[in-house]
């Protein structure tokens, strides 16, 4: 079973400045993704592929005068902005064609700089680490001071640096446990009547 824990970080101005950055350049090859899919849609032509689309928003762009600055953040957090994009037209589909249960979902949308929420992933394979001091360290970031109130059960497999409405910046761990590890064990038994 997989479980999320969320810790508050508190990142200084030059980690502000990193993060910001990273979140835009997110954002801009999500909606560069999306905006490739969505012309070759209107011309008529076939779906672009992952893979495709990877070389084209990511390491064409990043040669390109106009799109070098993309150079400057993570590679792991660009392609797993196009993840993201990925599982947006995934559910978009599996809900037109009725597989996905729930409420309908829409076609994806471009992302605005304007969004009360930003977020960027970092997966195993971007060398994240939590230091023996506290620190998380991140690649082209540096060492993010966390607030921990809880030790992780396992080593986490992913996490995701989230800025929120107010401003404040969390670290969402995803650490894989087994169902008997996800709940401390308790003495007392509460009873509660819906009635």
């Amino acid at each position: 079973m997989q479980l999320r824990y969320n810790f508050r970080v508190t990142p200084d101005a030059v980690q502000r400045t990193a993060l910001a950055q990273a979140f835009g350049c997110a954002r801009v090859v999500f909606n560069d993704g999306l905006r490739l899919r969505q012309q070759a849609r209107e011309a008529g032509e076939k779906y672009i592929c992952d893979g495709e689309l990877s070389k084209r928003v990511i390491t064409a762009a990043k040669i390109t005068e106009s799109r070098s600055w993309l150079g400057e953040v993570s590679a792991v957090v660009l392609q797993q902005a196009l993840a993201d994009l990925n599982t947006a037209y995934r559910n978009f589909f599996a809900s037109i064609s009725g597989n996905r249960q729930g409420r309908k979902v829409a076609s994806p949308r471009y992302r605005s700089r304007k969004d009360y929420r930003q977020a960027i992933r970092f997966t195993k394979n971007s060398r994240f680490k939590v230091l023996d001091n506290g620190r998380l360290r991140l690649p082209k970031i540096g060492d993010l001071p966390v607030r921990w109130s809880r030790v992780l059960p396992s080593d986490p497999s992913s996490v995701t640096i989230i800025k929120d409405a107010a401003g404040r910046y969390f670290a969402s761990f995803v650490v894989q446990t087994t169902a008997d590890e996800a709940l401390p064990p308790v003495d007392s038994a509460i009873g509660i009547d819906l009635g």
